[in-house]
């Protein structure tokens, strides 16, 4: 557990800010790349990436405080303290999403074709953010046994029921899994019809965040399922039907302009 990677004077850089910061970078990267798929200029393809970290981190904000409204009430303070992590992923999802359609709308952009690209860039951006989660200790796994497990210092009270006893580091098992996805929707973008490599990503992240969440040590459960587990029950039939639909249509390979 190392929530603060450096001090220097009275500057300290804490890890979740930092793997935030190079999960952005990242994603500009891959946007860039992959803009001319999209017809996007580069002032576009900046414009877009930056509308949606604002509004993600909005949104991941919003929701969290929402769900842990307890620890905020009397510190309304905190709730400006993303740096310390506290983020939920769906909420900055919906959010930023909105705002990017919105943004295709009013620019009379291919919305489809938009987040086609943003598929690699979200991915590969959430990776960063969940080693920032594992350094941070937020977001951590269940007890467990196996070779895998690993302990948090008893102070941290994690897991609360057993403090230094082994946990699932599922943020690294999901970091693992965004990275590997990655390569499949960079290859849809480039090679994949219109819509595939954006209909792939509801699909995977909702399998694998729903099989994640029976690992999570730190979420409620609602009529036997997380919030999230009812979230990807609505992406996986979701992104499987479009995957179906954008792949029987004929031509549309992602090509650049």
């Amino acid at each position: 557990m190392h929530p603060i990677l450096f001090q220097f004077g009275g500057f300290t850089l804490r890890s979740y800010g930092f793997m935030a910061m190079m999960g952005f970078l990242t994603a500009w990267l891959l946007m860039h790349l992959n803009r001319r798929h999209a017809r996007l200029s580069e002032d576009q393809a900046s414009n877009l990436l930056l509308i949606a970290m604002i509004t993600g981190v909005l949104g991941a904000r919003i929701f969290y405080v929402a769900l842990e409204w307890e620890l905020y009430e009397d510190n309304w303070w905190r709730i400006i303290r993303i740096d310390q992590g506290g983020l939920v992923f769906y909420g900055g999802f919906l959010l930023a999403m909105a705002s990017v359609i919105g943004y295709c709308r009013w620019r009379k952009l291919d919305v489809v074709r938009v987040l086609d690209v943003f598929a690699p860039a979200m991915s590969a951006a959430h990776a960063w953010g969940r080693i920032g989660c594992f350094l941070n200790g937020c977001c951590y796994g269940t007890a467990t046994s196996c070779a895998l497990g690993v302990s948090y210092p008893a102070a941290s009270r994690i897991p609360p029921e057993d403090p230094g006893a082994r946990v699932h580091p599922i943020q690294l098992y999901e970091a693992a899994e965004n990275l590997l996805a990655v390569s499949l929707y960079f290859y849809l973008v480039r090679k994949g019809k219109r819509g595939m490599a954006m209909s792939a990503y509801l699909l995977v992240y909702g399998v694998c965040r729903f099989v994640n969440e029976f690992f999570r040590g730190d979420n409620p459960f609602w009529l036997g399922l997380t919030p999230a587990q009812w979230i990807g029950l609505g992406l996986i039939p979701a992104g499987a039907g479009l995957l179906i639909y954008f792949g029987r249509r004929g031509g549309d390979v992602g090509t650049a302009a």
